[in-house]
């Protein structure tokens, strides 16, 4: 498994004399169907193809220093993912998107590469695009219900963490949302900044919000893209 906490990743890196790079890429079209998991070994692949060498754990079961920011849900697109790589002590990140990019399949593209200086632990919030479809068409009163619904100062639903069901409330966790009528006749755009950590906040969690006595708001079909990360001073993580 191609993950390690972060705090090892350090103190294997301060052993070792190796450098940590922080790879910016996108996850779109055809590739945002990859699951996390596969992520992972597709990148690692893509890496060592295009000769860049990785560092390796010790021990029985080796396997090289990555760590991935915020999974993205497979469907999800994204412009802004974030892993961490553990390379040789002098690997030069300037020309590494062009060699890696080559070596990915369809729709994974790195954008930068640089010197990994701050924890993914300081992402506070994300910020999301994305469409909404009704097969019946909208109105500009739709748009109106579905800012009203969102301007509430509880949104409770139900969510799923690693204990099983609890009910959250994800009013506080939206720091801000809009919806606008899109030039399609039958779709409406969102844009959000939500909570990225503790609690994370995803777009389905905001569909989840649309139920009950708000299933008529709820689209037929939706698209979400992850458009950029931050620091709680909503400055951009790099």
């Amino acid at each position: 498994m191609a993950h390690a906490d972060g705090s090892k990743i350090n103190d294997f890196l301060r052993m070792y004399r190796v450098s940590k790079l922080r790879l910016r890429y996108k996850k779109i079209g055809k590739s945002r169907y990859i699951s996390h998991l596969d992520l992972s070994s597709t990148m690692r692949r893509g890496i060592i193809r295009a000769g860049i060498e990785l560092t390796y754990s010790q021990g029985f079961n080796p396997h090289p220093y990555m760590s991935v920011a915020l999974p993205l849900s497979v469907g999800m697109q994204s412009v802004c993912e974030l892993m961490d790589i553990g390379v040789a002590d002098g690997t030069q990140a300037n020309n590494l998107p062009e060699k890696i990019t080559a070596c990915l399949p369809e729709g994974l593209e790195i954008l930068e590469a640089y010197g990994a200086t701050r924890k993914f632990s300081e992402i506070a919030f994300l910020e999301i695009g994305g469409i909404m479809y009704y097969d019946g068409g909208v109105s500009e009163a739709i748009v109106s219900e579905l800012t009203k619904r969102f301007s509430l100062p509880s949104i409770e639903i139900s969510k799923k963490t690693k204990r099983g069901e609890s009910v959250i409330d994800i009013a506080e966790h939206i720091r801000d949302i809009s919806f606008f009528k899109a030039d399609e006749s039958n779709a409406i755009e969102i844009s959000a900044k939500l909570s990225a950590q503790n609690p994370t906040i995803s777009p389905n969690n905001l569909l989840d919000a649309l139920t009950g006595d708000y299933s008529r708001l709820l689209p037929d079909y939706a698209a979400f893209t992850r458009l950029e990360v931050f620091d709680i001073n909503m400055n951009v993580f790099k």
